[in-house]
């Protein structure tokens, strides 16, 4: 059997929350050991930072590939507690690195958290995966170091002196007796990186790669026009705008335990473009945020249409497939608890999937960002009458021809 292979059997009577648990079958935590699987790695340790850092008032992180093969994430947030200096008020340092926490705990209601992998796991399997790991931490005027081998824990913490600021500091060097590469590629930890900073306007990131002398490269991403300079970024939008005025708005909703941000306009091409995301990761293949966002767009242009007597009574609802006719959109949800579909968590969960009738009903994603989207885009439609009329006319009259 390969190596690859035997990472992913499921365990039989053993506790899949220890550091033995991890070391032994890591593909059920990283998704392989290969690449990606080291990838992963680096995004949990990396999600965590940018939890923290958009806490604070600074939001930054930045990321090197150290010259001896480490990676090292630093942030400007409040700093992780360290239990052996008393702090309080979250999950303390040698919590955090050891031990993994089941979804409602790593998930408290009210905090929107960014997912930068479709597992989404824990710095703990950093840790366990790693030959050694440095956590420093900056708190309350004081800097506090701790070492770990292999997820274990070599000493206590110890009071380095003083710190100026707060935040915490993560430096771990990946285990190649578990890994068959410990070299991350720059260039896709710079696309997930880019893609992070988009979504996340409060937010500047940064990579350094300091691993071949004298050829040292970093990147920084900071868009604080977050969606819009997306759109632009990745060259969404097709042919001259039908609006200048891009449609945008954010709303959180404790029905969903989340939260909804839209960007869109309308261009005019008969192609369209919708990209989504769920908790900052992309999901290619939609999900019940993306349908919920289809079904808003085509009833507020419809309810729009018939009121303004652009489209009479007797006259069917556009489909989606008019209304959408050179239209771009970035739909991004950060939910609490967020439901993904299939081994590659590219689809999200959760109510009114038609490809999976019945499965984890909830009443709430689809139907909540259905009913946000249809409100803003009204409300835009009555304000904006000519710009309206230019979008709905488009729309009314090629559902007339067809």
């Amino acid at each position: 059997m390969s190596r690859e292979s035997t990472t992913t059997d499921t365990p039989q009577r053993e506790d899949l929350w220890g550091r033995e648990a991890i070391r032994k079958r890591p593909g059920m935590y990283v998704g392989s050991v290969g690449e990606r699987g080291l990838h992963q790695a680096v995004f949990d340790v990396v999600e965590r930072a940018i939890n923290d850092a958009l806490i604070g008032p600074g939001g930054h992180v930045n990321i090197t590939l150290t010259a001896d093969g480490g990676i090292r994430v630093t942030d400007d947030g409040p700093g992780v507690p360290v239990e052996a200096a008393g702090h309080s008020g979250g999950r303390g340092l040698e919590d955090l690195l050891t031990r993994l926490q089941d979804l409602e705990r790593r998930n408290p209601r009210g905090r929107r958290t960014v997912a930068l992998s479709p597992l989404s796991s824990e710095p703990a399997v950093t840790n366990a995966l790693s030959s050694r790991l440095t956590a420093e931490v900056r708190r309350d005027g004081r800097r506090w170091i701790q070492e770990y081998a292999r997820g274990e824990a070599t000493a206590q913490p110890r009071d380095a002196g003083a710190a100026a600021g707060s935040g915490t500091t993560i430096t771990f060097w990946p285990d190649a007796d578990i890994f068959e590469t410990t070299t991350p590629s720059f260039e896709r930890l710079t696309n997930r990186f880019r893609e992070a900073a988009f979504l996340n306007p409060a937010l500047t990131l940064s990579l350094a790669d300091e691993r071949v002398a004298g050829e040292s490269r970093s990147v920084r991403f900071h868009f604080p026009d977050g969606r819009e300079d997306l759109v632009a970024a990745v060259g969404m939008e097709t042919g001259a705008r039908v609006h200048p005025d891009a449609i945008s708005f954010a709303e959180e909703d404790e029905r969903m335990a989340g939260s909804v941000e839209v960007w869109l306009r309308w261009c005019d091409s008969p192609e369209g473009s919708v990209r989504s995301y769920a908790n900052s990761m992309r999901t290619f293949e939609g999900g019940t945020h993306e349908a919920g966002f289809r079904e808003g767009v085509t009833a507020a242009v419809d309810e729009y249409a018939r009121r303004q007597g652009l489209l009479a009574a007797d006259n069917p609802r556009p489909a989606y497939d008019r209304v959408g006719a050179g239209l771009t959109a970035v739909v991004s949800v950060k939910l609490d608890n967020p439901e993904f579909y299939g081994a590659t968590r590219t689809r999200l969960g959760g109510d009114g999937d038609l490809a999976h009738p019945g499965i984890h009903d909830t009443g709430t994603v689809q139907t909540r960002v259905r009913d946000i989207v249809r409100a803003h885009v009204g409300t835009w439609l009555n304000h904006h009458p000519e710009q309206a009329e230019s979008i709905v006319k488009r729309i009314t009259d090629g559902t007339r021809r067809g």
